[in-house]
């Protein structure tokens, strides 16, 4: 009997390679495992959202991941479309990941359509061989617009200069 490969990375958690370290992510996004999620930071990491929260440990980016994938998240999809890596040393890599998300819970009615983003990790790789993420930010892609303006209700509007 022949048993099937087990991807030791996936299996353990463990980034042995920094594109790992978006690929276990988004398989503990998927699983609802924000403390395997949060396991991919080093203790003192920066995480910061979509909207801008900044969250400055390990201990706060798995609290804002359990209250996200419970509440905000608790259906959703996460899947990566693709990733960059760009080695900065043999120890540091910058790892870009577009990435799209479906299933966001409902809020007033309204039913969360396909997202897409671009996380940015900043990974650093350990003692031990293992990769794991310094900072990471997320940001939405919102299409057929260059930028926002702040408008005089406060609110943020999106806007592109190029059409007149």
């Amino acid at each position: 009997m022949t048993l099937p490969k087990i991807d030791h990375a996936y299996f353990m958690n463990t980034a042995l390679i920094p594109e790992d370290v978006p690929k276990l992510f988004v398989e503990n996004w998927n699983k609802r495992r924000p403390d395997l999620l949060a396991d991919l930071f080093e203790e003192d990491a920066d995480f910061i959202n979509v909207v801008g929260l900044w969250w400055h440990n390990r201990k706060d980016i798995f609290k804002a991941h359990d209250y996200g994938l419970s509440v905000i998240f608790k259906e959703s999809f996460l899947e990566i479309i693709s990733l960059k890596t760009k080695k900065l040393s043999d120890e540091f890599a910058i790892i870009h990941a577009k990435m799209r998300l479906t299933g966001q819970t409902p809020i007033e009615n309204q039913t969360g359509g396909e997202r897409r983003t671009i996380f940015t990790y900043i990974v650093r790789k350990t003692g031990n061989g293992n990769w794991m993420a310094v900072s990471a930010q997320n940001t939405d892609i919102v299409g057929g617009v260059e930028t926002y303006i702040r408008t005089e209700d406060g609110l943020l509007k999106p806007v592109d200069y190029r059409k007149k």
